[in-house]
């Protein structure tokens, strides 16, 4: 049976920016911003399922969307993931949602889950700007679905069952259950595509589905946690360079037993 299959995508600071934080909050506007690097994982593997079973294309059995909360200029990142292939996505956008946490995330990008009709929805481990990694079985919880996390191989029967092997600190678990289901992804698991020339100029034309809350239909929820304080990472010190006249291995084992590391 036909497919219908969502992917959770962030826009996140580029992991080379250098960060800070402004009244609580990480400034994210001067700062270069791209799609999630660990989100393209689950792009790629949404794609490849979909076109394991009838493809996604024109024509195709199975869609794939993405789902996105951020500011307007999200749609740069959501972009990079619709060249990768995917149909179509949603975002949503509100100012009222600045500064939101995982709770408040979960809760909204629940909602347009459980109203897009979605057998699957397939997300990334964590967002690079937050490495919280809880907003997949955060989404679970909220819609009541199976979450099968931290897959490192996912198997789909489209009658409707899910199959993924997770790798624990305690062996190998292999977990199933039946659509809808939520599932977040490692980076093992794939080697995401480049997006090409034809996939680039595609993208463009296909549609986001921009959304404010009323849209959505839920109200903005308060963040349970804030920061109160930050401190600015110091400065990175001199190294202490030593000179070898006959006596650098002695200098060498002060330093490390200074250091308390021999």
């Amino acid at each position: 049976m036909p497919m219908k299959i969502a992917v959770c995508v962030k826009q996140v600071p580029d992991s080379w920016a250098e960060k800070k934080m402004v009244n609580g909050v990480l400034d994210r506007e001067s700062v270069d911003a791209v799609l999630n690097d660990l989100d393209e994982y689950a792009v790629e593997e949404a794609l490849r399922i979909a076109e394991a079973h009838g493809g996604n294309e024109e024509g195709g059995a199975n869609t794939v969307t993405l789902i996105s909360m951020g500011p307007d200029r999200a749609t740069e990142a959501v972009r990079k993931g619709l060249s990768m292939g995917a149909n179509d996505a949603v975002l949503i956008s509100d100012v009222a949602l600045a500064g939101s946490d995982a709770l408040a995330t979960s809760a909204v990008l629940a909602k347009v889950i459980a109203d897009g009709g979605y057998d699957i929805v397939i997300c990334g481990t964590e967002s690079t700007d937050a490495r919280m990694s809880v907003v997949p079985a955060m989404i679970s919880a909220r819609l009541g679905w199976a979450q099968l996390t931290f897959a490192s191989k996912v198997v789909v029967d489209p009658a409707g069952k899910v199959s993924i092997t997770r790798v624990t600190e305690a062996g190998v678990d292999e977990i199933s259950a039946a659509f809808p289901v939520v599932i977040s992804v490692v980076e093992k698991i794939n080697e995401p595509r480049y997006p090409s020339f034809k996939g680039i100029m595609a993208a463009k034309k296909k549609t986001i589905d921009q959304r404010d809350l009323a849209s959505v239909g839920i109200a903005a929820q308060s963040a349970w946690s804030q920061v109160n304080d930050a401190t600015p990472r110091p400065a990175r010190a001199a190294g202490l360079k030593v000179t070898d006249e006959g006596s650098g291995g002695e200098a060498l084992a002060n330093f490390l037993a200074e250091k308390k590391l021999i």
